[in-house]
């Protein structure tokens, strides 16, 4: 398989790996409020949450999760001595670290939500789907940037933007309200 279809397919699988992150963590957040509902309310939108959780989780999220890390595992075995020589690329494996962290708390927090123990509220639950958003922000503008990118200003523009997610959650909270 040439190196330009593995990149594709890691590309593709990105998307579609992001795509259940953020309706997950969105799925979390209708099923949180509807346990503060009417009981009967309550009981069918949590099993429908739950069965929607479920599915996302197992048949696209993770799926997606493997193909990414296998196809970008591919790409630097194709090309490894460029890769592996790069720091921006060093970089962006430590936040790809860091992402399936997230990946794998997120799953945590499914199961917290389907048993009903999860002590998040809503609005936590909002700042943890805008933390993949940085996630995404970060490795994007490395992978793009790659060394042309001034660290200083790279660093200081990931927290800008992190704040200005947080503060866009927290305006949405009080107009919510």
């Amino acid at each position: 398989m040439s190196f330009d279809i593995v990149k594709s397919l890691h590309i593709i699988f990105v998307v579609c790996w992001f795509a259940g992150l953020f309706y997950m963590v969105r799925l979390f957040i209708y099923h949180k409020e509807a346990q503060i509902g009417p009981v009967d309310e309550k009981t069918i939108l949590s099993k429908q949450f739950k069965i929607m959780e479920h599915k996302l989780w197992w048949i696209i999220t993770t799926p997606s999760m493997v193909l990414t890390v296998l196809f970008g595992a591919w790409m630097i075995v194709l090309n490894h001595e460029y890769y592996l020589s790069q720091p921006w690329m060093h970089l962006k494996l430590l936040f790809v670290l860091l992402l399936i962290v997230y990946h794998f708390f997120t799953q945590r927090i499914m199961y917290l939500i389907q048993s009903e123990s999860l002590r998040w509220s809503s609005t936590q639950l909002r700042l943890w789907n805008e933390l993949a958003t940085l996630f995404l922000v970060a490795i994007v503008f490395l992978v793009v940037l790659k060394s042309t990118l001034n660290w200083l200003y790279g660093t200081v523009g990931f927290f800008a933007v992190g704040l200005g997610l947080m503060t866009a959650v927290r305006m949405y909270k009080r107009f919510r309200s």
